[in-house]
């Protein structure tokens, strides 16, 4: 994911009081990433105008000179969001105290973690992969979020710490998802409480494709995972199985 926008060597000219561009310039490329087409249609647009504007050879600096200042500061802010919009590995943190042993709900997602799908309210089906029987380090599964097989996750366990009550969880593949999953894992892990009860800790570290839509992904993330933990509660008390179709009469009993 690239956008190269600014190569075009300038210096002012004392003699001429005018911007010189060099005859090697380059003009900036706009490469076919992820963007919105909203977007592209933007950055190809400030392209063809910064390219007329430049490659004119000399520009009057008294006359234009707010024209070229502009435009470089356009150049630098758009330049400087990408660039960070790429590196910026989102992440948040989200916790419930549950009133139920640790040991009931580490079993839920500790132990069976190829059945995630009777604890989540977005997943359809879910079940263990690559060989993998049952959880621990290194154990596989696949998410499917829709009927079609065509949304899924998958995923790995790692860092496997049942007397911890806690574990990795890794994105390695992600079909029709906008993650990035070099750069998306969730930590999970399980605190006894007093009186019974037990506290479930969730932090996850994404980056979205394109990466610049992360800050926005955030709230629907945090809004799953608060679901997810309802979704928890509910199956480890009841037993029954939280899907799409059932889960806002669950929601309203936890509310």
């Amino acid at each position: 994911m690239t956008a190269d926008f600014w190569t075009c060597p300038v210096f002012l000219n004392p003699l001429s009081n005018s911007f010189q561009f060099l005859p090697q310039c380059s003009v900036w490329t706009i490469s076919p990433i992820l963007w919105p087409k909203r977007t592209k249609k933007r950055l190809q647009r400030t392209a063809t105008l910064l390219h007329q504007i430049l490659f004119h050879s000399k520009i009057n600096l008294k006359m234009k000179s707010p024209v070229v200042v502009s435009a470089v500061l356009l150049l630098t802010v758009v330049s400087t969001q990408v660039v960070r919009a790429q590196k910026k590995v989102q992440k948040f943190t989200e916790s419930k105290v549950i009133d139920l042993p640790a040991e009931k709900v580490w079993a839920i997602i500790g132990e069976d973690y190829g059945a995630i799908a009777y604890s989540h309210p977005k997943i359809i089906s879910s079940n263990y992969i690559n060989g993998s029987l049952k959880a621990g380090e290194g154990a596989e599964r696949v998410c499917h979020f829709n009927e079609k097989g065509t949304k899924f996750l998958k995923e790995k366990m790692v860092d496997y710490n049942p007397e911890k009550m806690s574990f990795t969880n890794t994105v390695y593949q992600a079909g029709r998802f906008p993650v990035d999953s070099e750069y998306t894992k969730a930590y999970y892990s399980v605190k006894a409480l007093a009186n019974g009860k037990s506290k479930i800790t969730f932090e996850m570290h994404f980056r979205t494709k394109p990466a610049f839509m992360g800050a926005m992904a955030k709230g629907s993330f945090k809004k799953l995972i608060r679901d997810y933990f309802i979704a928890i509660e509910h199956h480890a008390k009841t037993g029954e199985k939280v899907t799409k179709e059932n889960f806002r009469k669950v929601k309203k009993l936890y509310s």
